[in-house]
């Protein structure tokens, strides 16, 4: 006895033992159990066999639109989808075959379902559903904090910071331990400022084609929830830094926090100040990491934070130029909207350019870097003040790009030089003991002169023979030797 179906390969391996055998034996046991999972009833099993024993009628049947979606996989135990996709063409026919598990082997002149296809798709979606929604939940989120912390700017922030961690170091060793605290406390602080920075630029961002996708603008999240976000990591940001660094650090970041969401945010919106004082938050963070390492702010404390003070300006200010039309729809009032040419925006970017440039000078003179840095800082802002003379006299939007650029590759590259050439506290105390030693002998030398051999009075008041002035004169070239002795005569 054949079986014959026609057009449909998936449908032939399915009832060829079903028309053969009229669905009273079955071969092997592992069919069996397939069987009863597709079939559970004995009522489903014979109305499947007449319905399968009928070639022209199951065609029609599959075609005719009267059939409902819920029938078929009733009856079938598959995605009516699925089922399409296989019946719609012969090689779809064939590869659906293959991955419902169909052999291609006899057995007994019977076709015998293989061990792969023991596990239903419908049970393992349904086990599967609950771990993909938690991964799917947990992507979101992840992503959505990502963005509204600003993670890549947090990231810089940090970088500062930790610039800042290791020039305010004692010595040439670092403390990782309370590098890592710092950075770490930092992160959360910037975090919740940018943050807060968001939800309180919900209605502006949603104007701007560069900020719409934001996850307050897009509502992928609710006010009240990034609101408990930002205050949560904000005062575990300022709680790590009082107790693994010191009070003073934390000041900084809970002040630099207040700055930044609570002044610099609303002044976007009233006057163009705005951007120096944002470019006073920047140059907190490397501050506050000074604080952290020595737990005092001193005078060699303020050369990075100078730096990234002076740098923010031609930065923001080549951004400003280029976003204009972008900050005009959302409502700011920037430096650039108010200058139609340009002009003065790119006067300004070239103006603090040349400000950054003795800050290399100022680092080899105080003793905080080598003369290598010094050399290196002129060169690299030179470079930098070069493409703002351009911006200065051509004011279109590709050299205000290139100046942009130009920014973003300054900053490492100035406190990578500044690490790598920093001149550690115990070699800066060395020199300053041996210009002291120095000091002191000098007015032994003086009084040396006045000694006479036969002079008891000068002998016992020293209560020591003295020394022969070549004897002093030798330390003076060479403070790290000791000065020679003489035996007595």
């Amino acid at each position: 006895m054949t079986c014959r179906l026609g057009k449909n390969e998936l449908f032939f391996g399915i009832c060829s033992p079903i028309c053969c055998y009229g669905g009273k034996q079955l071969v092997f046991q592992k069919r069996k159990k397939i069987q009863l999972q597709r079939f559970p009833s004995a009522e489903m099993w014979r109305n499947t066999c007449k319905l399968l024993s009928n070639p022209n009628h199951n065609h029609n049947l599959l075609k005719s639109s009267s059939y409902s979606a819920s029938n078929f996989n009733v009856v079938f135990g598959w995605a009516p989808s699925q089922a399409t996709h296989y019946y719609s063409s012969p090689s779809a026919a064939t590869s659906g075959s293959l991955e419902l598990g169909i052999s291609s082997r006899k057995s007994d002149g019977v076709r015998s379902f293989s061990s792969s296809s023991a596990a239903v798709p419908a049970v393992v979606d349904h086990l599967s559903s609950p771990l993909t929604s938690a991964l799917q939940l947990g992507r979101h989120y992840s992503r959505c904090y990502w963005e509204l912390s600003k993670a890549r700017l947090s990231m810089l922030v940090v970088a500062t910071s930790g610039t800042g961690y290791v020039l305010g170091s004692a010595g040439s060793a670092v403390d990782l331990a309370g590098l890592c605290w710092t950075c770490a406390g930092t992160m959360m602080v910037a975090s919740s400022a940018n943050s807060l920075n968001q939800v309180f630029e919900k209605n502006n961002d949603a104007k701007m084609k560069r900020t719409r996708l934001r996850p307050l603008p897009s509502r992928r999240l609710t006010i009240p929830h990034a609101l408990t976000w930002a205050s949560s990591v904000g005062v575990a940001g300022t709680a790590i830094l009082a107790c693994k660094a010191n009070m003073l650090a934390a000041g900084l970041g809970a002040s630099n926090l207040i700055l930044y969401a609570f002044v610099y945010t609303p002044l976007k919106q009233i006057h163009p100040v705005n951007t120096w004082v944002g470019a006073v938050v920047g140059a907190i963070p490397p501050l506050l990491g000074w604080a952290a390492a020595s737990g005092e702010i001193s005078l060699n404390s303020m050369i990075l934070p100078a730096a990234l003070y002076f740098w923010q300006i031609p930065h923001f200010m080549a951004l400003a130029y280029l976003c204009r039309s972008d900050y005009a729809a959302g409502g700011f009032k920037m430096f650039s909207l108010a200058d139609a040419s340009g002009r003065r925006t790119a006067a300004v970017a070239l103006r603090n350019c040349l400000y950054l440039v003795p800050l290399g000078f100022v680092a080899y003179d105080w003793g905080v870097a080598s003369g290598w840095f010094c050399l290196e800082s002129s060169l690299l802002t030179l470079a930098i003040s070069a493409l703002a003379f351009s911006f200065y006299l051509n004011r279109t939007t590709q050299n205000a790009r290139r100046m942009f650029h130009a920014s973003l590759l300054y900053l490492p590259v100035f406190m990578s030089g500044l690490l790598f050439h920093r001149v550690p506290d115990n070699q800066q105390s060395l020199s300053e003991d041996s210009l002291g030693r120095i000091t002191e002998l000098e007015p032994i030398a003086q009084g040396s002169e006045n000694f006479k051999p036969g002079n008891q009075e000068t002998r016992s008041s020293t209560g020591k023979q003295a020394r022969s002035p070549a004897s002093y004169a030798s330390a003076a070239p060479f403070p790290f030797l000791p000065a020679p002795s003489y035996a007595t005569s």
